[in-house]
């Protein structure tokens, strides 16, 4: 783990506000060129599908049975600062998604969660939700409601059924969702109906800080009903730079999920709390966070699903 000292250093390197304000168009690398994709200035109100010049410089390659790994690198023209984005694809009809909220602690504070606590046998894990003490909103395990929705427009439920099925809910839909055995809200929607970029994200004023850069970790829902996990880190200094929390802003998140060809998509806890690990031929890869969560999404195989419950 990388000392105080050196992550204050490091956070120190990273671009400020003004730096962020260098240009409105994102451009994405595609082999030895950058290719502009999205302008800021103008931006979509809805994604009708994938970009392909997005989409197929993901390179997707098969990490294990329903799980895909691809990987980007986008930055704001004017800007040298570059951002890959780390992609995970999961086929929910091969991978049995799993909540792991670990039980209060003694001293009556909220357990604490990270990819280390992935039960044997998980191909893939993250970290998941909002947090204030503990899981913040709807969650739902086993089939049982733990919490009630928390309140916010742009606030779903990312709600698995008893099929293994995967849907991002409106938030007034979740008092009444039925056939739900793994469920929990996030905050702020990036994305949704199909592929409509919400309105807050589009006029500043209405509650959402579209300025603002940080790591970023995003959950979307394809149109084949698979599922979509972003995870941002910054480059620089042969990796060293991947915990500074520096990255896109929520309408630069709302754009990329969009042009992946996701329908629906919502931000998690990204910053310092972003982790994720998965299963890649066998080998263990991971992009860890520099902070324990309330709660985590484990994958397992759906043979082997009944060891993560």
């Amino acid at each position: 783990m990388i000392s105080r000292r050196a992550f204050l250093l490091l956070l120190a390197l990273a671009p400020g506000h003004a730096a962020a304000q260098a240009g409105s168009a994102l451009v994405v690398r595609v082999g030895d060129e950058w290719e502009e994709w999205w302008d800021g200035d103008a931006p979509p109100e809805r994604w009708a599908g994938a970009l392909d010049r997005v989409a197929d410089a993901a390179g997707w390659t098969a990490a294990s049975a329903g799980v895909d790994r691809g990987e980007l690198t986008i930055r704001r023209v004017g800007e040298p600062w570059r951002i890959r984005v780390v992609l995970v694809r999961i086929d929910p009809a091969l991978v049995d998604l799993r909540l792991m909220v670990p039980p209060p602690r003694d001293d009556g504070f909220a357990g604490r969660w990270s990819i280390d606590q992935a039960p044997p046998g998980a191909v893939f894990a993250v970290n998941v939700g909002q947090f204030t003490g503990g899981p913040w909103g709807w969650l739902v395990q086993g089939g049982q409601r733990r919490q009630r929705a928390g309140t916010g427009a742009l606030a779903p439920g990312i709600a698995v059924d008893r099929s293994g099925s995967v849907a991002l809910l409106p938030r007034d839909s979740l008092g009444t969702a039925t056939d739900v055995e793994e469920g929990f809200q996030s905050y702020p929607a990036l994305l949704v109906g199909d592929g409509t970029v919400p309105p807050a994200l589009l006029e500043g004023g209405r509650g959402v800080d579209l300025v603002h850069r940080d790591g970023r970790l995003a959950f979307g829902v394809l149109r084949d009903g698979r599922v979509l996990l972003a995870l941002t880190r910054m480059e620089g200094l042969g990796g060293l730079l991947e915990i500074v929390p520096f990255g896109p802003t929520t309408p630069e998140m709302a754009a990329l999920m969009g042009a992946l060809g996701c329908t629906r998509a919502v931000l998690l806890d990204g910053g310092l709390s972003g982790q994720m690990m998965l299963v890649e031929d066998g080998r263990r890869v991971e992009w860890r966070g520099l902070r324990q969560v309330a709660a985590g999404l484990v994958g397992m195989p759906r043979l082997q699903a009944g060891a993560a419950r």
